[in-house]
């Protein structure tokens, strides 16, 4: 079963943007952002922050993936896996809390 991409608009640091990604990703945000007490905007406006290359709903997919794959990995025992172009941006945003 495949989850369709649904476009919505997000306002980050006061613009309005459209942002497409399939629901479990948006599903995935929004639980991230719950977590750290942060709005959506707030979330997605430091991913915008830190992004260093491809488009803004790619780093958030990247976003969503690394931080669930720290957490898997956090309850394995085994080190984080690291190869996302984002990493850096993540890390910073991951060990926030």
């Amino acid at each position: 079963m495949s989850s369709p991409v649904v476009k919505r608009s997000i306002v980050i640091a006061g613009h309005k943007t459209s942002v497409s990604l399939e629901d479990a990703f948006w599903q995935g945000l929004k639980e991230i952002a719950a977590r750290r007490d942060l709005t959506l905007s707030d979330l997605v406006a430091t991913i915008d922050t830190g992004r260093h290359h491809g488009n803004l709903s790619s780093a958030i997919r990247l976003f969503v993936l690394d931080f669930y794959r720290a957490q898997s990995d956090a309850g394995s025992g085994s080190e984080p896996v690291r190869n996302a172009p984002s990493s850096r941006m993540v890390t910073s945003v991951l060990r926030a809390e």
